[in-house]
């Protein structure tokens, strides 16, 4: 049976709904491509999926209508206030955003990629054991952890902690589609130990660069503190704090997510691995990049992003798949289903990097687009290099290989060849 045969021939709402949440974790592939094949706008009792590309793009294009509503329970608790992620058109949103992107400054971002270059080969060297490295705990997780001590300023009180407080953050605020309440009362419990730690740091921040004359730490949460915000901005201490607890929230996990599952992508393919890893002692790394984010395209980050419709709206208007999405219903926007679209993407199973960056969503799109995707953008494709420059990386033989992740919505572990030395670059 298909897909679809199952599902129509299931009558419990509740079992059809585990189904599809089922097919999103397991069949992602397979199943996305019959959505868009057959029932492209897929209303289902709990919500409706919407799997082709223009229709995504709608979608994230009208945050007016398709807001972030639902996040604001799961978010605002975490930094005890209201969180920037969400809140749509707001001023909470439009000044905060623009408060940070000007702290994140582009002119940072090749630093940024010798930092984690730099930190992703000290790894390297030290945990490469018998020619193996554990992927995600050694590199995966420890050089966005690393970097956003270094280059955000939040250090933490030890590494197991920013773990636990990332997983935990990301966890509800993104994959809880079942909405687990143990998920979400962990997840506020490592927002209140973070801003608490967060609190005392500023503190001694404040104080270091007070006594600073010079050569000031040109790290993003000293950049806060030593800015002086006018009072009419709203943006106190309790704002630098949510917002510096945000740069954890959305780099940790995530990061490592991508640097995990672009990986295995490229060793599943040894011609594309050689291509790459030729790409990767170029002088200009735009080619090299590319390879990484044409390989997250087929195991991206999250399958999809989910709104909440305010208001009755006529979705892919005037075509055949036309449908009303009534006002109170919760969407998921399929990003991963988008970018095999065939319409929109030639030829969408084969692996290209002549593809237009426009149709890779592994930062969304629209009002919501990634607040972190220029340091993200550096970072990640670094350190998959750093690991293909050393000599002998491959995937391990089954049932050894392969990325673990161990009944979760994350990575835990994936254990690949490497050899001992790196190449000179």
């Amino acid at each position: 049976m298909t897909y679809l045969e199952q599902y129509d021939a299931q009558v419990d709402d509740e079992k059809k709904a585990a189904l599809v949440r089922g097919w999103i974790r397991t069949d992602t592939v397979l199943f996305f491509r019959e959505l868009r094949e057959h029932r492209p706008i897929f209303v289902t009792p709990g919500f409706t999926l919407v799997t082709r590309f223009p229709d995504v793009l709608e979608v994230l294009s009208h945050e007016n209508i398709f807001s972030v509503r639902l996040n604001a329970p799961r978010m605002d608790p975490v930094v005890d206030g209201p969180f920037m992620l969400a809140r749509d058109d707001t001023p909470v949103n439009w000044r905060e955003k623009g408060i940070m992107q000007a702290v994140l400054r582009p002119e940072d971002l090749p630093n940024v990629r010798e930092m984690a270059g730099r930190i992703a080969d000290e790894a390297l060297d030290r945990n490469t054991q018998g020619g193996r490295i554990e992927v995600v705990s050694q590199l995966g997780r420890y050089v966005p952890i690393s970097l956003c001590g270094e280059y955000f300023g939040f250090p933490g009180p030890d590494l197991e902690t920013m773990y636990r407080w990332s997983r935990a953050t990301q966890f509800d605020m993104f994959k809880n589609l079942q909405n687990d309440s143990v998920v979400h009362e962990e997840s506020v419990r490592a927002g209140q130990e973070m801003m608490a730690y967060l609190k005392d740091l500023l503190d001694d921040k404040r104080t270091t660069v007070e006594n600073v004359k010079v050569n000031h730490r040109q790290d993003t949460f000293s950049r806060l503190i030593r800015t002086c915000f006018p009072a009419e901005l709203d943006f106190g201490d309790h704002r630098i704090l949510a917002n510096v607890a945000g740069l954890l929230i959305g780099a940790g996990e995530t990061t490592s997510q991508a640097i995990v599952q672009a990986l295995e992508q490229i060793l599943l393919r040894p011609d594309i691995q050689a291509q790459a890893t030729d790409a990767a002692t170029e002088p200009d790394l735009e080619r090299f990049d590319r390879y990484v984010w044409e390989a997250l395209r087929f195991n991206p980050i999250n399958p999809l992003v989910f709104r909440y419709c305010e208001k009755d709206y006529k979705l892919a208007a005037g075509t055949p798949r036309e449908t009303l999405i009534p006002a109170n219903a919760i969407v998921f926007a399929c990003t991963a289903s988008a970018m095999f679209d065939e319409y929109y993407v030639p030829d969408g199973s084969s692996f290209r990097i002549d593809r237009s960056d426009f149709v890779r969503l592994h930062f969304g799109f629209g009002h919501h687009t990634c607040l972190g995707r220029y340091v993200a953008g550096v970072m990640i494709p670094e350190v998959v290099r750093r690991i293909l420059l050393r000599p002998g990386v491959s995937l391990l033989p089954s049932p050894h290989g392969g990325i673990d992740f161990q009944g979760g919505p994350f990575p835990e572990r994936f254990t690949i060849s490497v050899g001992e030395a790196a190449q000179k670059n």
